[in-house]
């Protein structure tokens, strides 16, 4: 598949970025970061204009943002009905969301395009804990711009070597998310075992 869309590239450019761009914000697993250095490459022999690709590329990204979150905040109502009956989960979306009011508009910021595998996965969290729509889409497009901006220009850059940075971008993006993930889970842990401890703190008063 991704050989075909390749060879689409050069006839559809600015209609297949965009596109894939908008799915991979969804969680979808189309190859957008290597088209998108294709794209670059394409712009250096001249076969497509930066004028066209960056913004379809940077549009579908935004859009695709705004879905994951749309998906999230429509489901809000469902889920507050289900944990109405679960105070543990509900707490741990309180959490969730004074987490991201707190740290928010950096944990949206840099999933965009340095642990972008978390990216869709704050988009719907975000929806889901009320964050602002306003300060969402604010960090998401400053994000996006500099995760389309890095790929064009390294496909740009690097024309000649289009799937070696390939390799080597997906290796680093999985690995920096995977640390995130770890760095999160013991955060939240550390956070667990503070609430415990003073909970039994309370009760042995």
């Amino acid at each position: 598949m991704t050989d075909w869309l390749l060879l689409q590239l050069a006839n559809y450019g600015a209609v297949l970025l965009f596109g894939v761009t908008f799915l991979s914000c969804l969680a979808l697993p189309v190859p957008s970061s290597l088209l998108m250095l294709a794209g670059g490459a394409f712009v250096a022999s001249g076969d497509l204009a930066i004028t066209s690709t960056a913004p379809a590329a940077l549009a579908g990204a935004i859009l695709g943002d705004q879905l994951g979150f749309f998906f999230g905040h429509t489901m809000q109502a469902r889920l507050q009905r289900q944990l109405a009956t679960r105070p543990k989960r509900a707490a741990l979306l309180k959490q969730a969301q004074s987490y991201l009011e707190t740290h928010g508009g950096w944990s949206i910021f840099f999933s965009r395009w340095l642990f972008s595998p978390l990216g869709p996965y704050i988009n719907i969290a975000a929806g889901l804990a009320d964050y602002s729509r306003a300060r969402f889409t604010l960090w998401g497009i400053l994000g996006e711009m500099v995760w389309v901006s890095l790929y064009v220009t390294l496909g740009y850059v690097f024309a000649a070597n289009i799937s070696t940075v390939a390799e080597l971008a997906s290796d680093i993006s999985g690995l920096l998310a995977g640390l995130a993930l770890s760095v999160l889970s013991g955060l939240w842990l550390r956070q667990r075992l503070r609430a415990t401890s003073a909970a039994k703190g309370h009760s042995d008063v």
